[in-house]
């Protein structure tokens, strides 16, 4: 797998974990603690949910092509 799959596994794993830590604000979040992030339970399985996709295709080892709805005439 190429360093930048797992860079991007990295970076999104960190940032997931990161909005679970708590802070000092003024609202509880979903799961009743303060953190920065008010959807911070969500917003964690979300950015894990990335992170696994990262990996998946990175052990794929297919090259994603996006459609650029440019034709080649």
């Amino acid at each position: 797998m190429k360093w930048y799959f797992w860079a991007g596994v990295a970076i999104f794993v960190v940032l997931g974990v990161s909005s679970l830590i708590p802070a000092h604000v003024t609202e509880p979040n979903l799961l009743g603690y303060y953190s920065f992030d008010p959807l911070a339970p969500v917003i964690a399985v979300l950015l894990w949910v990335g992170a696994g996709a990262i990996y998946w295709c990175g052990k794929k080892g297919k090259k994603l092509e996006f459609p650029t709805g440019l034709s080649d005439a």
